[in-house]
């Protein structure tokens, strides 16, 4: 696994985990190389994931040395790490221009898998626990050069990469060591011992894998406390890819020891692993909309179909609503292009944060926005839903031309129509979705900024907008 994006929060102060750089110059004397490592994102993130991310690779740097000496190093162990170095850089060298792809397409803050850990995962178990770190920093040091030659990631997501990377790797070297009856090496030729080394074995990679991976995910957590806890896991799937990485692993590290020749076919499996991987993520991108990050409408309505179908099937309604931002275009020519598609990411965050993980959300076209609501009991409940959704993004604070000093809050607010199913003359989802698109219409016809129920006549007092609101 290699590392986990991080987005910027505007306007937290410059004091963090890149202290140690920057108190040994005084401040004001600042090397290149340490000027470039103050521009670094890192200082523009929430105290908490400075101070998470510092600790991390404080921690990294102590247990590799605390480890480094458990086992001493032979000539052997020399050996077996320069056969494993040169596999991982033909594995690096045929999967670089894939990686680069996966790079560009990967616009989420999710935890990211690669197929590096396949040589550092057969370095802990056949090498001296010293070697098995270098074999870390080695295959990182070699992707960071080769992949990205320019354009190269944030480094210091990179590096918070490795130290998790380090800190699973001290733990699988520290289980093998105090757990195998000989390490480095594999299982005992006999039933009973063998099966008990494969167990520590299994548990050992088993925990290089979770620290790794929770440490990633602890991060996404701490630089996005809104996020929905769905979000950290998605594209989990692809943590398929890692435990088939560490099996890959145990079987370079049984091919070292008995014909190291053998290996050549683990490269070419890896390379293979590598293009599916990237398959997977072009499939994953064909389903996410660029601008929002909620899903497309083709996928939505896969699972909407579904909902619809249950609903019908269990006689427990289900709700729909359709979010029309008010007077788009004018913000578009008003403020540009890019701050209307800055409103149409944060508006589509607050949506989500006001849903269920098991709600549906969707960018049906433009400045419009689905949501689909299973077993949302009754209209009450779905109006209630709707106005507190209408009220989220009147609330957001979007501002334009921060950089420039001139920053205008940005004026957004949403009407919205609702549908509810079962209702008489609706027999299919399309027929939901006209319904609430006609009460869209009906919403900004009486005003804008409001919310109206389809085929219900709503209240004066539901029909207006709250105190405090803007109509528009």
């Amino acid at each position: 696994m290699a590392a986990v994006e991080i987005n910027k929060t505007p306007g937290s102060p410059n004091v963090g985990s890149d202290y140690l750089l920057i108190s040994w110059s005084g401040g004001s004397n600042l090397t290149p190389l340490l000027r470039r490592a103050r521009s670094w994102a890192i200082w523009d993130q929430p105290d908490a994931v400075r101070r998470y991310v510092l600790a991390v690779f404080v921690v990294a740097v102590a247990t590799s040395a605390a480890t480094a000496f458990l086992v001493p190093v032979t000539q052997t162990d020399v050996v077996r790490f320069g056969i494993l170095a040169l596999c991982a850089v033909v594995s690096i060298e045929f999967t670089r221009r894939i990686e680069r792809e996966r790079e560009y397409l990967r616009s989420r803050r999710v935890a990211y898998v690669d197929t590096k850990g396949i040589w550092s995962g057969a370095a802990v178990l056949v090498l001296p626990p010293v070697l098995a770190t270098a074999m870390v920093v080695f295959t990182y040091g070699v992707a960071w050069f080769r992949v990205w030659p320019s354009n190269r990631p944030v480094p210091h997501r990179w590096l918070f990469g490795a130290a998790t990377v380090l800190i699973g790797t001290q733990a699988a070297a520290t289980i093998l060591t105090v757990g195998m009856q000989q390490h480095p090496g594999l299982p005992a030729t006999e039933l009973l011992a063998g099966l008990g080394d494969l167990a520590v074995i299994t548990l050992a990679l088993g925990a290089r894998w979770l620290f790794n991976c929770g440490l990633v995910m602890a991060v996404i957590a701490l630089s996005s406390p809104n996020m929905p806890a769905r979000d950290l896991f998605t594209g989990f799937s692809q943590q398929m890819l890692e435990a088939g990485s560490m099996a890959l692993a145990l079987v370079s590290a049984t091919v070292l020891m008995a014909n190291p020749l053998v290996l050549a076919p683990v490269v070419l499996a890896v390379v293979v692993m590598h293009r599916s991987v990237l398959l997977h993520q072009y499939q994953a991108e064909s389903r996410t909309d660029p601008k929002t990050g909620l899903t497309t409408v083709k996928w939505w309505r896969v699972g909407a179909e579904r909902a619809f179908a249950a609903a019908r099937r269990t006689k427990r309604p289900m709700g729909l609503l359709i979010l029309d931002l008010d007077k788009f275009k004018g913000i578009n020519d008003t403020y540009g292009h890019l701050v209307g598609d800055k409103v149409l990411t944060v508006v589509a965050q607050g949506l989500l944060e006001e849903v269920r993980d098991q709600d549906s959300c969707c960018r049906w076209g433009g400045e419009e926005l689905t949501v689909v609501i299973p077993e949302v009991e009754s209209a009450s409940n779905l109006r209630s839903i709707a106005e507190r959704i209408r009220r989220r993004v009147e609330s957001l604070a979007i501002y334009s031309d921060e950089e420039a000093g001139e920053a205008q809050r940005v004026p957004v607010t949403a009407s919205i129509g609702a549908a509810l199913y079962p209702a008489e003359g609706m027999d299919s989802l399309d027929d939901v979705l006209r319904a609430a698109d006609t009460a869209v219409y009906q919403a900004k016809a009486r005003g804008r900024n409001q919310v109206v129920l389809a085929g219900v006549a709503p209240a004066a007092s539901e029909a207006a907008t709250l105190p405090g609101s803007t109509t528009r």
